[in-house]
């Protein structure tokens, strides 16, 4: 991790563990109608008429539907993953609370997720690392993650205002390296380190997950506790709405966390950051920090 800026654990977790969740997740995208009539759900065939991706709102809709469940959350906190984070983290083990689904059609170049770091989004501690898992094989065709070795070391690289991503060109960094990733392998980079998905090829969605860790005791965005969207109106309260388990509703609460902005920060953000979207999004994140603590 400190020489590349990556590492990948094969067989991290156990492949076995992944399925019930995939299985939830295909039936979502099923019922929903993304992937092909008359085929198995488990075989996960595209259905070509139905591609989309963020923003489009009938993306958001089943993109929240499976951020709801209990069971994608419960994942990040997989005792093997968090042994192997345990080991890159330490014993103060943050799991940030919100992992992400990604979920991409085939052929559909217009939905590949570009160059980027995740600082450029995460902000807090630049010591944080993501953990992307497939939740089923992803030969090279499915378009796994690329990773541009030893670009940590750069620290935040120019990227486009817009969008966060950084021109391939540009980047700063050794090789390009990437291939085959299974079910159960974790591969595990830094929140510095420039990454890239491959075009899926294949006629399947594919499906993986994006699980973020850092220590506790390090400075955390507060955002990354909240639903700082316009007009989303998602709340942690219905997301748990049809839990069945309290343990980990709200669990950060526990931890000893240290905001950066401080809440004292955010309270003159509110007032003074550049434009009135972004004050009120600074009001909305001190809303929801302030009613869950």
């Amino acid at each position: 991790m400190d020489s590349q800026g990556y590492l990948l654990v094969r067989e991290a977790v156990p492949p076995h563990s992944l399925s019930p969740l995939l299985s939830e997740i295909t039936q979502i995208l099923h019922t929903a109608g993304w992937l092909l009539p008359g085929q198995d759900p488990a075989e996960r065939i595209a259905n070509a008429s139905a591609a989309c991706g963020d923003p489009d709102p009938t993306f958001k809709r089943v993109y929240d539907e499976i951020f709801s469940l209990e069971s994608f959350h419960a994942f990040a906190h997989h005792p093997a993953l968090q042994r192997v984070m345990n080991l890159l983290v330490g014993q103060q083990l943050l799991i940030h609370p919100k992992p992400i689904a990604r979920l991409v059609f085939p052929h559909c170049e217009q939905f590949v997720v570009h160059a980027h770091q995740d600082h450029q989004a995460l902000a807090g501690d630049p010591d944080s690392f993501t953990a992307w898992i497939p939740l089923h094989d992803c030969p090279t065709e499915l378009g796994p993650l690329q990773i541009l070795e030893g670009s940590h070391r750069f620290g935040l690289q120019n990227a486009d205002p817009a969008t966060g991503y950084i021109p391939k060109e540009t980047a700063r960094g050794g090789d390009w390296v990437g291939g085959p990733i299974n079910a159960g392998d974790v591969l595990i980079f830094h929140s510095l380190t420039v990454h890239a998905a491959s075009p899926n090829l294949s006629s399947q969605l594919r499906i993986s997950l994006d699980c973020r860790f850092q220590d506790y005791g390090r400075p955390l965005n507060p955002a990354t506790l909240v639903f700082a969207g316009e007009s989303d109106g998602k709340s942690w309260e219905k997301v748990y709405s049809s839990w069945r388990s309290d343990d980990l509703k709200y669990f950060w609460k526990k931890m000893p966390l240290q905001f950066k902005p401080s809440k004292l920060e955010l309270e003159q953000l509110t007032q003074t950051a550049d434009s009135p979207r972004m004050r009120a999004r600074f009001t909305r994140i001190l809303s929801q920090l302030e009613s869950q603590l």
